[in-house]
């Protein structure tokens, strides 16, 4: 039955979960990674949260619906990419599988996805759910980067698919840059950078706080991510960006509304040098870390040329952009620009010194998850069961 269902594809992010079947051209869900449960009041009192645990246990939502549950706890199980609670993990695969795909997940395969430099263990804490918590009948984890270069795949001639180059993969809560060389990660090479879309959200948040707008205290972060989702981009310039704004504003300028959740009436601010200042940090992250002051361009120059000389130009040659932060305008312009001319300096300095001439050239490529192709290498549940021993448990989880 499996081989002839379409696989179930998840995707899990810190800050949304995107869901559906192999061979869609996009997802049939995209949902916040949030679960929202019942708490009791009386943290001492454990013997009435013993009685109430089994009721507890069935009484939670996920996704919109749980941020639409004030009464309730909200929880984020997922932080900067890596699961934290496995129990509360387990219960928003229920909910994803049997609510939303309403799959029955002993009959289709399974396509999940993991960040960079996942560990072994939570690789097995994964199988264990779906094995034996679900019965799925195979599994494959598939590491999101690899992922998007085949999706890039849609976009190319098929004389130009290839699985090396390098990801720039932020989403809400993490960004990582993956070189990538024939399918295979090049993990001593991956760099993190502290700068998510959460940090854009908190960023743009601040501004809109320093001007002292008529944002309700309790709604700033909602707005701020809404200002973000809806306005923002990336400038080419950010002197030239502020003269346009100071000498043009009403041109520029954007309105949002919002209603007060309280008093039910409508609230409206003006948006400003928010819309490109909360993207900039990319750039120019010491406007929002002081700790961290390297640009996004310099760190990918940084992966490639600590990677192995044969696989640099190619490299260069596909940098793929993945991930929701990805997504404002210019955003792949400006940092094929900053890049050029990154690489460019060092070149000019080397073809003085060797008297040659030297020439790389950049391509910027615009990707979402979303490919059923490596799920002819899944693990089948009975090869799960077989080697399921303690000696074989780190083979196993190390080659998926």
């Amino acid at each position: 039955m499996a081989g002839r269902l379409p696989a179930c594809v998840v995707d899990c992010g810190t800050g949304y979960t995107k869901l559906g079947y192999a061979g869609n051209t996009e997802p049939q869900f995209i949902m916040p990674s949030c679960i929202a449960i019942k708490e009791s009041a009386k943290v001492g009192d454990q013997a009435q949260r013993r009685m109430m645990r089994g009721v507890d246990d069935l009484d939670f939502f996920i996704g919109d619906e749980a941020i639409d549950k004030p009464s309730y706890a909200t929880k984020w199980p997922i932080r900067h990419g890596i699961v934290e609670d496995w129990d509360l993990m387990e219960r928003f695969m229920e909910q994803i599988i049997f609510k939303y795909l309403r799959a029955e997940p002993e009959d289709h395969y399974f396509l999940l996805t993991e960040p960079p430099l996942n560990t072994p263990e939570n690789r097995e804490y994964t199988a264990e759910i779906m094995f034996e918590s679900f019965n799925v009948p195979g599994l494959y984890i598939a590491v999101q980067a690899v992922l998007a270069l085949a999706a890039s795949w849609t976009s190319r001639q098929v004389g130009e698919r290839t699985l090396t180059g390098t990801v720039i993969d932020s989403g809400d809560g993490v960004t990582h840059v993956i070189p990538v060389a024939e399918g295979y990660v090049i993990g001593s090479c991956i760099k993190h950078i502290p700068i998510a879309g959460r940090d854009i959200t908190y960023f743009t948040q601040q501004l809109l706080r320093e001007r002292e707008v008529g944002i309700p205290p309790e709604q700033s972060l909602e707005t701020a991510k809404a200002v973000k989702e809806r306005f923002s981009y990336v400038c080419p310039d950010l002197v030239k960006e502020f003269n346009k704004y100071d000498t043009d504003g009403s041109k520029w300028i954007k309105q949002y509304t919002g209603i007060n959740a309280i008093t039910k009436k409508e609230f409206t601010i003006d948006v400003g040098y928010e819309r490109f200042l909360g993207p900039e940090i990319f750039f120019h992250p010491e406007f929002a870390n002081p700790d961290f002051t390297q640009p996004i361009s310099e760190v990918v120059d940084e992966v490639i040329q600590n990677c192995p000389i044969d696989v640099r130009r190619p490299l260069y040659k596909n940098i793929v952009l993945s991930g929701g932060s990805t997504m404002f305008r210019d955003f792949g312009r400006r940092l094929q620009r900053d890049l050029k001319r990154t690489v460019d300096a060092r070149l000019k300095m080397s073809e003085e010194l060797s008297g040659g001439k030297l020439k790389v050239s950049l391509k910027i490529v615009e990707s979402h998850l979303g490919n059923d192709n490596m799920l002819r290498l899944c693990f089948c549940a009975h090869f799960y069961c077989q080697i399921f021993d303690l000696k074989l448990r780190k083979v196993f989880f190390c080659v998926v």
